[in-house]
């Protein structure tokens, strides 16, 4: 069987099929992922990003606001994030920074600057973005090198939740949506990596690395995001 993208166990099995691709679970840390001879070309796959860009402004933007404001309330500092994988409108930017913060973007398409992945940030929000990710050990494992102790991971995506209702989620009909995460999946990568983890509302899932900042590792105002 295939080796998982995540967990890199070969205890998977197929899991839905229909014309376009295969698409497999893992046994180990519950990822359901898309067979790689079935992922679109990079070229095509950029001309879709472009295509829905628009789409996710008014949301990405409030996101990233609330965010920002709900831990600033837990430290005194002023805030250095990275916004990964997805890019904000200039306005945006400009808002967080005369709120005295500072928020950088990386987009591997659109904005591949790798001097930002040398650093370590505050926060780091994937809005819509873990769906996408081809290799998510690989793109896991820099996020959490990226966060400073203390940092929080916000990520946006669609949980699976009912396995037995694949056929019929929509969410899986985009052909860039490669990688599909379950509740015991984002367990498992917590846990493996000492991370606390929050489930909260509206598709947001909390992760904090290991304190040794000022953050406060107690019930945290996050969850009410």
């Amino acid at each position: 069987m295939l080796r998982c993208p995540l967990c890199h166990n070969e205890h998977t099995s197929l899991f839905y099929q229909d014309r376009k691709r295969s698409i497999y679970t893992c046994h180990h840390c519950q990822l359901v992922f898309s067979d790689a001879t079935s992922h679109l070309p990079p070229q095509i796959e950029k001309k879709r990003y472009q295509l829905s860009a628009n789409k996710y402004q008014k949301p990405l933007r409030q996101f990233l606001l609330s965010l920002i404001q709900q831990i600033a309330q837990e430290t005194n500092q002023a805030l250095i994030g990275l916004n990964f994988g997805r890019l904000t409108d200039t306005h945006t930017l400009e808002t967080i920074k005369a709120q005295g913060h500072d928020l950088r973007q990386y987009d591997p398409y659109f904005a591949p600057d790798h001097n930002l992945l040398q650093q370590e940030y505050d926060f780091i929000c994937c809005y819509r973005v873990f769906e996408h990710f081809r290799s998510p050990f690989k793109e896991w494992s820099l996020l959490c090198k990226l966060l400073k102790p203390g940092g929080w991971l916000a990520i946006n995506t669609k949980l699976l939740t009912e396995a037995h209702a694949f056929d019929r989620w929509h969410h899986k009909n985009n052909l860039t949506h490669v990688s599909f995460y379950q509740a015991d999946t984002f367990e498992f990568l917590a846990e493996q990596a000492g991370f606390r983890l929050l489930f909260a509302a509206n598709d947001l899932i909390l992760v904090q690395k290991p304190s040794g900042s000022d953050i406060k590792r107690g019930q945290s105002s996050l969850i009410d995001l």
